[in-house]
């Protein structure tokens, strides 16, 4: 290609093709002739024609801007005059918006001896004629918008074969105005808004801007929606209508230029009356080649021939600078949506390959499964601490353990030995004196493992409810692609957890019940806790003796500050009361440890049961009931799959016909 790129040399071919001077007539060049003739070379239309094929497969609705020419002016600014000039045709007229919704207007030089009029909406191609044309885009506008004044964006277009007309597209939108009219809703104002900002935003848009001579230009809306954004101006082209009705400053207005009209001004006169196109032209040429104040202005800026040869070449031009970004975009776009496509998961159309889909899913799982839960690796959710599910484990347990050696039934301090004392009361009997009777420690045991039984079954819930979370997540994960086989799976998660709580709480319950039902233990902690314990009850006697009312003492730091002003009456038993106490405390921690050992035990027991053998089963069983239609509902995909599949297809498709359309476009201009 040389020092050329193949952009480059795109942009230049189209440019060449576009500004060929031999095919570029100036305006002064046909104010004698009648019809506008089209200033566009014939090798530039079929260009021109498969930007409309493109727009015709609705390609911006895959994001890809398009080079438009687009109409906006006020209310009774005179644009449907101007686009009757160009187009030499009627347009609907009438009080209130006339143009309710987006005209798409593709005038086309053909050398026929009648002209061609079309129109193409709701998949539908309409045959009309210049005597009917209004009456017909009255009613498909009726089709589009309903009955009422509303307005609707949903494009209508209209295809002008006739001889002498300039090749050009263009979109007319509806007239700006503030005040709705009766039956027009009270937002017509920013129905209408929003509906231009959709069109004249984009970068590859040229904006063509209809302005009455009769009034002010900085306050016209059409110009405050342009310059929101286009503030330079450089995409937008100014026609000022009804200049044989203010004359007077217009030269002042359109060379000062106030409000940036970066691609300047054309200034036309509009058909009056019963007047024809022709005569209409040339009453217009003989207004700005006569008027005392009209003729002081250029000549490249009057009339209805000046204005179609600007536009053309705008159109030429903003076509030459966005074809190759366009034929870019289709290719990435392509490119992209294929790889979407083919990452789907695979259609499945037979039970060989559903059978295939749901062992490799099942496996997926449970190696998630084993990874999280009981390895203890975390790699397939770094950032999702809660997924790291052995620690949070741990984290559980220990909050548990916490939470049962601090509870209030725990504590050794308050009311200090008169639970013994009372208990020890109750179950006197005949016998030596201050022979300890077991009854009363197993009363006490059972009172002490009662009052923490609740705790223990809320944690075995709290773990349950975690674990749920956890495989339906892991399990979600894996089988998004698969409606029925995610509906299968969750549910039997969920009647597995279900199974394992109810099993973990029994286990549980039982072993608080052993708790309570017998004393034993071959810990040897236990005596010894139970002898340091016992070595302080002197030194607690001699503080008793003295009348201490509170007390810290060395070595029963575990009780922490202990009151004794209410034991004096009971110092007969004290010495029982202290014992049992003693026994208590050392056999009680070797309670609470023995449960929180048990729980932690049972649960990574059932943990390994759930992932290596009871979720597959369970799934299994869960997929051959009725309600699931067994391993044959695996070839229904979900309506999100199925609706993303057919998506993507569509515009895969479309996609495809667009790249065909500039494929073909790109070749021709390489031969010329």
């Amino acid at each position: 290609m040389g020092k050329y790129s193949a952009d480059e040399c795109l942009k230049q071919r189209l440019n060449s093709l576009a500004l060929d001077p031999e095919h570029q007539p100036q305006p002064s060049d046909n104010v004698l002739i009648p019809p506008i003739v089209s200033f566009y070379n014939e090798k530039i239309r079929p260009v021109l024609d498969a930007v409309e094929d493109l727009r015709r497969l609705n390609i911006t609705k895959e994001g890809i801007q398009l080079p438009s020419i687009v109409v906006v002016g006020d209310q009774s600014s005179g644009k449907s005059s101007v686009l009757e000039s160009l187009a030499g045709i009627s347009l609907p007229r009438g009080q209130g918006i006339c143009t309710r919704v987006p005209l798409i207007m593709r005038l086309q030089n053909h050398p026929v001896p009648e002209p061609e009029l079309l129109l193409e909406y709701n998949d539908k191609v309409v045959s009309t004629d210049e005597e009917h044309v209004s009456d017909a885009i009255n009613g498909a506008t009726v089709e589009l918008a309903g009955k009422s004044k509303g307005i609707c964006n949903t494009p209508l277009t209209l295809v002008v074969k006739k001889k002498g007309v300039p090749d050009l597209t263009m979109v007319d939108l509806p007239g700006i105005t503030r005040v709705p009219v009766h039956g027009q809703p009270e937002n017509i104002y920013d129905q209408i808004k929003d509906i231009i900002m959709e069109y004249i935003k984009p970068e590859e848009t040229i904006i063509l801007n209809v302005l009455s001579a009769t009034v002010d230009f900085p306050t016209c809306e059409s110009i405050r929606m342009s310059q929101s954004v286009d503030k330079t101006g450089l995409r937008t082209l100014a026609v000022v209508t009804k200049a044989d009705k203010a004359p007077e400053g217009l030269l002042e207005k359109v060379t000062a230029d106030d409000v940036n009209i970066g691609l300047g001004y054309v200034c036309v006169r509009n058909r009056i009356n019963d007047e024809t196109y022709e005569e209409a032209r040339k009453e217009e040429a003989m207004l700005f080649e006569n008027h005392p104040l009209l003729s002081k202005i250029d000549k490249s800026m009057v009339g209805i021939p000046a204005l179609a040869h600007n536009l053309v070449r705008l159109q030429a031009s903003i076509i030459s600078k966005t074809l190759p970004e366009i034929v870019r975009k289709i290719n990435e776009k392509l490119n992209s949506q294929l790889s979407e496509l083919e990452s789907l998961p695979k259609n499945l159309t037979s039970v060989a390959d559903a059978m295939a889909a749901f062992m490799h899913i099942i496996g997926l799982v449970k190696d998630s499964l084993k990874k999280i839960l009981i390895s203890g690796e975390f790699d397939e959710y770094p950032e999702d601490k809660t997924m790291h599910c052995t620690a949070r484990l741990v984290e559980k347990l220990n909050d548990c353990s916490k939470d049962l050696h601090e509870c209030p039934e725990s504590k050794n301090a308050e009311n200090f030995l008169m639970d013994e004392i009372i208990l020890l009361e109750e179950t006197k009997r005949i016998g030596l004196p201050n022979f300890m009777p077991r009854t009363a420690f197993l009363a006490l045991l059972q009172r002490k493992v009662g009052g923490i039984a609740s705790r223990p079954i809320q944690f075995i819930d709290d773990v349950w409810d975690y674990l749920e979370k956890v495989v339906i997540e892991v399990i979600n994960r894996h089988s998004k692609h698969y409606y029925q086989l995610q509906r299968c799976t969750c549910r039997a998660g969920e009647n597995l957890i279900a199974k394992m709580r109810e099993h973990s709480k029994k286990h549980v319950m039982e072993a608080i019940e052993m708790e309570k039902l017998t004393d034993y233990t071959c810990n040897p902690e236990y005596m010894a806790e139970y002898n340091k314990l016992m070595a302080c009850q002197a030194s607690f006697n001699e503080y008793l003796r003295v009348g201490y009312r509170t007390i810290t003492i060395a070595g029963l730091e575990c009780l922490g500050e202990i009151r004794m002003d209410h034991l004096g009456q009971y110092m007969k038993v004290v010495d029982q009361a202290y014992d049992l106490k003693m026994r208590m405390i050392a056999y009680g921690r070797i309670v609470l440890r023995r449960l929180i050992d048990t729980i932690a035990l049972h649960l990574q027991f059932n943990i390994n049961n759930m992932v290596n053998r009871d979720l597959e089963k369970e799934i299994t069983t869960c997929f051959a009931s009725p309600s699931f239609g067994g391993i044959e509902s695996l070839l229904k995909e979900s309506p999100s799959m199925a609706g993303k599949r057919a998506m993507l297809s569509r515009s895969v498709d479309n996609l495809r016909k667009s790249k065909e359309v500039v494929s073909s476009i790109m070749d021709r201009i390489s031969c010329y």
